[in-house]
């Protein structure tokens, strides 16, 4: 009985990734679409919670990605969705001053100066900046 539960368990434990819903960000963090379609896009496909989890003074909501999702950002796995837009009410505010109108983005784990590298590669206008080690925030900002 042993012999014959490892096999199926060791096949389900390698089967487990490939049966997530894999979606690339890379298009969306050219910065060419504001924070309310991106946000918007992603909880329509049922990739991130809904709400936010948490929201920063500056306005800044934070979306979980979806159990089962399996987000990349320019090949860097996403922990975090990012987002405001001004006047949205698809977002709450924060008790300071908004980062700018429209703003979004993703937190993915790598380093800041391989992720950099990889925005750069893509031609994308995202900034780069450093959260921790080995944690990294891919942001566009309208004013």
């Amino acid at each position: 009985m042993k012999s014959v539960l490892l096999p199926l368990f060791v096949a389900l434990f390698v089967a487990a990734p490939l049966s997530a819903r894999a979606t690339a960000l890379d298009d969306p963090l050219a910065c060419n679409e504001s924070a309310h379609r991106f946000i918007a896009d992603l909880a329509a496909q049922q990739l991130i919670d809904p709400a936010p989890n948490r929201v920063e003074s500056n306005s800044i909501n934070a979306f979980s990605p979806a159990k089962g999702a399996d987000l990349t950002a320019y090949g860097f796995s996403v922990v975090a969705i990012v987002g405001y837009e001004k006047d949205d009410p698809m977002f709450r505010t924060g008790d300071g001053e908004p980062v700018a109108q429209s703003a979004y983005g993703a937190v993915v784990f790598g380093g800041t100066e391989k992720v950099q590298a990889a925005v750069t590669q893509a031609g994308s206008t995202a900034i780069v900046h450093h959260v921790a080690p080995f944690v990294t925030a891919i942001f566009c900002k309208r004013n």
